[in-house]
């Protein structure tokens, strides 16, 4: 005798939708009763943002958001670093410690240049290759998704 499936409650789905929607979340699973259930949708295309840092001792100069490239045109940038997983982006090891590297500071290939927080594991994402940090893409605690570009090592 075949085992009943669990019958699929079209409620919980629209309600896990509409949770998608209210905390901008990609991806939400939930399994119930024997019944798994996966809700997923594509993100939003990331708007251009110029990113600020925080004030430091030394002036740096910002592009104005209109000269500021967009995420879309860096994801092709032959120095750019993109984030391997979904999760939070992180320049510091711990909130009061000092940032991994800042714009201009040489790095080795393999060399810590953040941490992607991803499912409450830190992962450290290193140098791709040797160089100098041109850019850096987010702000600290920032989410961030699958391939977003989240610094420019030349």
């Amino acid at each position: 005798m075949a085992a009943k499936s669990p019958e699929i409650d079209h409620d919980l789905i629209r309600d896990l939708a509409r949770l998608l929607g209210e905390t901008n979340l990609t991806e939400i699973e939930i399994e119930q009763e024997g019944l798994r259930v996966r809700v997923a949708r594509s993100p939003a295309p990331i708007q251009a943002a110029a990113y600020t840092p925080a004030p430091a001792a030394e002036t740096r100069a910002v592009a104005a958001p209109s000269e500021a490239p967009t995420p879309a045109s860096l994801a092709g940038h032959p120095g750019v670093v993109p984030s391997p997983m979904v999760g939070t982006a992180y320049r510091a090891p711990d909130p009061d410690a000092r940032p991994y590297v800042e714009v201009g500071d040489k790095v080795a290939e393999g060399q810590t240049l953040l941490i992607v927080e991803a499912m409450k594991t830190m992962n450290q994402i290193p140098a791709p290759r040797a160089g100098t940090v041109r850019q850096i893409l987010f702000q600290d605690g920032q989410p961030v998704e699958f391939g977003e570009p989240l610094m420019i090592v030349e």
